[in-house]
């Protein structure tokens, strides 16, 4: 057993070691096959390391080689192209130097024209002066066999030229007119035929006229008088048409403004009482009427607060009440609508426990402002919150009268009741009629465009509106501007204002003399 376990490791050691020998044997076999390897690619290396250093010279002696050859190439263009600018230099001094020959020549020239255009220049000088002394003496020659002097005797020429002007422009606008005028005719006349053929519609008559009841039928013609000088200055005087026709013992009165139809009518009726009638007593009498209707409408807004039983009201106030006695809304009576709205407000007021004291007073001032539209800008409701603040009203009184057509926003149980009482005054049946207030405002505004042109003395819209009267300054509106003004208030008219049907511009010029015996 020992000595088999000993062979054993004997065996173990010995393959050990011929293990060991062989992988020494291998490691310097492969070690020495390396290193043949290495020393062959260090040779290839140096080879291709020399080849390239012999090409890379033999391009670098080619390159030189072109260099040269492009050096001497460029060289050779430059030269040449240095030649060819110097010839041209030399080309451009040469006709440099001959245009400079050439100026010489013709400065020379040209001061000899200077020298000769000097003289002649001072001979004109001489007799310029020779001529302005001579149109001096002329024109005081002139001056003194005209008795004008030069400006004067412009300003005369240009007179002359704008009348001649003025008069040619109001031909050619007459003419003008008178042609568009029958072409408008002669239309207007198919346009209606057609109309009449496919519609018909009622005409309702504005509430604008007063009869005036006269004695007999010869009455009409003294208030005529000769050449209708007594109507004309009626008219003037009041601002109202009258209207004299086939009626009967009979006179119309015409006019949108029912203080100026009252006005004329109380007139008229003292005319025909007292039986004079010209022109002074006209005037006279228009004069006293208006200050007995003054007094009138006094006594009608006290007659209103009265019944109302409204105290306290500003008298100015009061004044405007009794203005409203002239004045309709829809065609009702404003102070009799306004004192019925006190009456129903006091009433309401009454039965719902508010003091009826203060309803009667807003209900009597809600349409004050209706006596003041015709005359200021802006609609009834804020002329009257601006006569009641004026006129130290209490606030709950003034936002009732902004409040009842809704302006602002109703704020109290007063705003609401006189919107009510308002409501059941024009709702009730036969109260009102059509809307006259648009209507109103637009004679109104018609009178006012006419008034806006200088010269014009008072204008009245007559006529129902579709006629307006301008009595003209005669020192300033000649007899050939009034064509002219009559055509610019027309345009006016036609840019500012919508209307049905046209409207005639009558003007009329009038110059009066009036002297007093003492």
């Amino acid at each position: 057993m020992h000595w088999a376990f000993g062979l054993l490791i004997g065996l173990v050691v010995g393959g050990a070691v011929l293990g060991y020998l062989g992988y020494m044997y291998g490691m310097k076999r492969r070690q020495q096959i390396a290193e043949a390897a290495i020393g062959s690619a260090e040779d290839e290396a140096k080879r291709i390391i020399t080849e390239a250093y012999k090409t890379a010279e033999a391009k670098k002696k080619e390159a030189i080689l072109e260099g040269k050859d492009e050096i001497h190439r460029l060289r050779s263009e430059s030269d040449k192209e240095l030649r060819e600018r110097r010839s041209e230099v030399q080309r451009q001094e040469r006709r440099i130097q001959q245009k400079e020959e050439q100026l010489d020549k013709k400065l020379e020239a040209h001061e000899k024209k200077e020298e000769q255009l000097a003289g002649k220049l001072k001979q004109a000088d001489d007799k310029l002066a020779e001529a302005e002394e001579l149109k001096r003496r002329q024109m005081e020659l002139m001056e003194r066999l005209s008795g004008f002097t030069m400006e004067q005797a412009k300003e005369h020429l240009l007179q002359l030229l704008d009348a001649e002007l003025t008069h040619e422009k109001a031909s050619r606008i007459l003419a003008m007119e008178q042609e568009v005028k029958d072409e408008a005719n002669e239309r207007a006349r198919q346009i209606i035929g057609l109309a009449i053929q496919r519609c018909a519609a009622d005409h309702v008559a504005e509430a604008t006229v007063s009869v005036v009841v006269l004695p007999n039928d010869e009455m009409k013609g003294r208030i005529i008088g000769r050449e209708g000088r007594n109507i004309r200055a009626l008219e003037s005087a009041t601002g109202v048409d009258l209207i004299i026709d086939d009626t009967p013992e009979a006179i119309t009165l015409s006019s949108f403004d029912p203080i100026r139809r009252e006005v004329a009518r109380v007139a008229l009726e003292r005319l025909i009482t007292d039986g004079r009638i010209h022109p002074a007593r006209i005037e006279e009498t228009v004069e006293k009427a208006k200050r007995d209707v003054d007094a009138i409408i006094k006594s009608e807004g006290e007659k209103a607060v009265l019944e109302s039983g409204v105290i306290g009201l500003h008298p100015e106030l009061v004044r405007l009440l009794g203005r409203l006695r002239y004045r309709t809304s829809y065609g009702q009576n404003v102070l009799k609508h306004s004192l019925e709205v006190s009456y129903i407000a006091g009433l309401i007021a009454s039965e719902l426990g508010i003091d009826p004291i203060h309803a009667r007073r807003a209900g009597l001032l809600h349409d004050i402002g209706k006596a003041l539209d015709h005359e200021f800008e802006g609609s009834h409701v804020s002329l009257g919150v601006e006569a009641a603040r004026k006129h130290k009203e209490p606030e709950y009184i003034i936002h009732a009268i902004h409040a009842h057509h809704n302006d602002v926003e109703a704020q109290s149980v007063l705003d609401c009741l006189i919107q009510a009482a308002d409501a059941i005054s024009a709702a009730r049946p036969g109260a009102r009629r059509e809307d006259v207030e648009n209507y109103i405002k637009r004679l109104l505004k018609l009178e006012d465009i006419a008034r806006s042109f200088n010269g014009v003395e008072d204008c009245y819209a007559i006529q129902a509106g579709r006629e307006v009267r301008v009595m003209v300054k005669p020192e300033v509106i000649g007899d050939d501007e009034m064509v002219l003004v009559a055509r610019e208030i027309c345009q006016k008219i036609e840019n500012e204002l919508d209307y049905p049907g046209q409207i005639k511009v009558n003007i009329i010029r009038e110059s009066r003399a009036v002297e007093y015996a003492k």
